[in-house]
C-alpha cells in the first residue's frame, strides 16, 4: 500500500497544540505520512517555540495524486496576511475533491477567501467571519466545536480533540468503535 500525504500547512507563529492530536495519530497509521508544506523553506516557529522544518514548497507541490488531506492549524499570522498563494493552493486542492481541515484563525482565512460560503462551518466567533469582505457564508455558520461538511472540516480554537476526531473519521484511521473510545478518553479523561 502506498503512503498518502497528509500535509500540515505552516505559517510563522502556528498554533502547535491545535493539530497535535491529529498529526500524532495520523502519522502512526502505516498508510499516511504527515509532511509539512509552506510558502518557503524557512523553518516555521510555533506559538510554543517549536521549530518545524518544511518538507514541501506550495509552488512545487503540483501533483495532488498522492494527497489525502491538508491541515491548516491556526496561528497569529492568519490575521495579518492575505496569503493569496495559499488560497490558490487550497482552492486547487478542493477543486480536486481532496479534503481540508482548518481550525481557529485558519477558518477565518478560508472564510476571507470565500471558501466556506457553500458549506456548514464553524470557527472562533461569527464576528470574525462577518468582518471579512469576501465572506458570504453567514447562513452556513454554526456555533459548534467542530463541523465536517462535504470536504471541509472546521473547528474553533478550543476544539483540538474534536478537530482530530473529525480528521480520524474522515481518513478512517481505525474502526468507528476504536475512534469513539479514543475520543471519549481524550475528551473526558481516565478519571471521572
Amino acid at each position: 500500500m502506498v503512503e498518502k500525504d497528509v500535509l500540515l500547512l505552516l505559517t510563522d507563529k502556528w498554533a502547535d497544540w491545535e493539530a497535535s492530536y491529529a498529526i500524532a495519530e495520523v502519522n502512526s497509521v502505516p498508510h499516511y505520512s504527515v509532511k509539512t508544506i509552506a510558502l518557503d523553506k524557512e523553518s516555521k516557529s510555533s506559538i510554543g517555540g517549536l521549530r518545524a522544518e518544511i518538507d514541501f514548497l506550495i509552488e512545487e507541490y503540483t501533483d495532488l495524486s498522492n494527497l489525502a488531506l491538508v491541515i491548516l492549524p491556526g496561528g497569529f499570522s492568519w490575521q495579518d496576511n492575505r496569503y493569496e498563494e495559499i488560497a490558490r493552493f487550497i482552492k486547487h486542492v478542493l477543486d480536486q475533491n481532496i479534503p481540508i481541515a482548518a481550525i481557529c484563525g485558519a477558518t477565518i482565512f478560508l472564510g476571507s477567501h470565500g471558501l466556506l460560503d457553500q458549506v456548514k462551518h464553524t470557527g472562533d466567533s461569527f464576528e470574525f467571519f462577518e468582518a471579512q469582505d469576501e465572506y458570504n457564508g453567514a447562513t452556513n455558520f454554526l456555533e459548534a466545536q467542530a463541523i465536517r461538511d462535504k470536504n471541509i472540516i472546521t473547528a474553533n480554537e478550543t476544539a483540538a480533540v474534536e478537530f482530530a476526531y473529525e480528521i480520524y473519521k474522515l481518513l478512517e484511521i481505525d474502526e468507528p468503535k476504536e475512534l469513539e473510545a479514543w475520543y471519549d478518553n481524550f475528551k473526558n479523561g481516565f478519571v471521572r
